[in-house]
């Protein structure tokens, strides 16, 4: 925690975004960039600059040798895990009054995407924990529960973010699992699927009909510690790919909390949701960017080296063109998920934006890892090197929080209705709520 509290304890990063807003607001065409002083999207902070190569170091030193070892195993190493509550990459965002960074959201892309680029498997981890369970807790939680939770959240507990069941994916406020009032109490009963992070967590966030009678408008979160009786954690699933990253099934069976365990207000649980999952979906695109780039970063190399009929196949102009097209897709991707998250640091709306990046940044993630094998010829189709692990791992970006069937036409409508002046920009945020679009 002691890294990033040193480079993040001043008000560097904060003057930074609101000067990104105000340059970037700037609206005349005549005006050179110079002028206006707008800044180009990849442009960080001095401290947000020296985040993204300290964490790449770690990533790089402490994390990419033992990988294969977290493959076999199913679940991140304690050490990998210990380095991470104790550099401050699990409470980014968390106020240093809690124990957190207290840094801004960008810089919790810039670890996202820096350990994706090594691992996806870890980079989910720290996704989850910073972009939804963090954020709801210091969002909508009351003074109690922030002291209780959020500095165990950014020092030495894992948590989860329990909303997907087996009738409700993107759908998620079709859920079926129940929350009934007795005394002074409410009794969960039902099960959430497909569960990341509950392997490790000591926390979860469990959103649960107290009031089904009111539909969607009776899904309420409850804080469930993980010792609670009747609460039931089941083995991981056996996964295609981020298999380091546990994902389980739970269920709950008269799980009694008290009152108090209830996160923000009464059936607020699906505003909840819709907040931090539209914000969650630039952690997946930072994710799957950082797969695409980790994946790209780690075969040029070998191109340099794979001689074919006399000479490095990187030298072959049409392998050139290939290079050039993939290296092209993974910095749009880059734009998109910055400028997503720029947006959403300056108070804009960033639904469209958020789910464009977490679109393209997946996409682009397969096509990336599927090219990087082809380059790599028979050897990217073994084992024995990373392509096929991060080909693997780069699947999960077009089925988490917005599948992409799903996302295009959420993407589709909005284009429509904006077009056509149905409906205004600023109104997309409660257009998109009106609609349950969330996950």
């Amino acid at each position: 925690m002691n890294g990033l509290k040193r480079i993040f304890n001043n008000k560097a990063t904060t003057n930074f975004a609101k000067k990104w807003t105000r340059t970037m607001m700037t609206t005349n065409p005549n005006m050179s960039s110079s002028e206006t002083g707008r800044l180009p999207l990849t442009t960080l902070t001095e401290d947000e600059q020296m985040m993204k190569e300290t964490v790449s170091r770690l990533a790089k030193e402490q994390i990419a040798p033992v990988v294969r070892e977290m493959e076999q195993l199913g679940h991140v190493k304690p050490d990998v895990l210990k380095m991470l509550f104790e550099n401050g990459l699990m409470g980014v965002e968390v106020s240093s009054d809690y124990g957190g960074a207290g840094c801004n959201f960008m810089t919790c892309i810039q670890v996202v995407e820096e350990i994706s680029k090594v691992c996806p498997g870890v980079g989910a981890l720290v996704d989850i924990h910073n972009t939804l369970v963090n954020p709801v807790i210091a969002h909508y939680g009351n003074e109690e529960q922030k002291k209780k939770y959020l500095p165990l959240l950014s020092n030495s507990m894992v948590g989860s973010f329990c909303i997907t069941e087996p009738s409700s994916g993107s759908d998620a406020f079709a859920l079926k699992t129940v929350a009934k009032k007795d005394g002074s109490d409410y009794v969960i009963n039902g099960s959430k699927m497909w569960i990341s992070n509950s392997d490790l967590a000591g926390v979860f966030l469990v959103f649960a009909n107290a009031n089904p009678s009111a539909g969607y408008k009776g899904i309420t979160c409850f804080i469930v510690d993980r010792d609670t009786p009747g609460f039931t954690i089941h083995k991981p699933e056996n996964k295609l790919g981020i298999v380091c990253s546990g994902t389980c099934m739970l269920s709950f069976d008269n799980v009694r909390v008290p009152a108090s365990a209830m996160l923000g207000e009464f059936g607020q649980g699906y505003k909840i949701s819709i907040s931090v999952l539209n914000e969650g979906r630039i952690g997946i695109a930072a994710q799957m960017l950082g797969c695409a780039q980790g994946c790209f970063d780690a075969t040029i190399p070998y191109t340099l080296e794979r001689q074919q009929f006399g000479q490095p196949i990187y030298h072959f102009q049409g392998m050139q063109h290939q290079i050039a097209l993939i290296a092209t897709q993974i910095e749009m991707a880059r734009l998109l998920t910055y400028n997503a998250a720029r947006m959403k640091e300056a108070g804009k709306p960033f639904i469209k934006e958020a789910a464009m990046a977490k679109y393209w940044a997946s996409e682009v993630a397969q096509q990336a890892t599927i090219k990087c094998i082809d380059w790599m010829g028979g050897v990217g189709f073994t084992k024995d090197f990373i392509q096929e692990k991060f080909y693997r791992d780069c699947k999960i970006g077009s089925i988490r929080r917005l599948n992409a069937s799903i996302g295009w036409a959420v993407l589709g409508l909005l284009k429509i209705l904006y077009r056509r002046n149905f409906i205004g920009i600023a109104k997309l945020d409660r257009f998109m709520k009106e609609r349950r679009i969330s996950n």
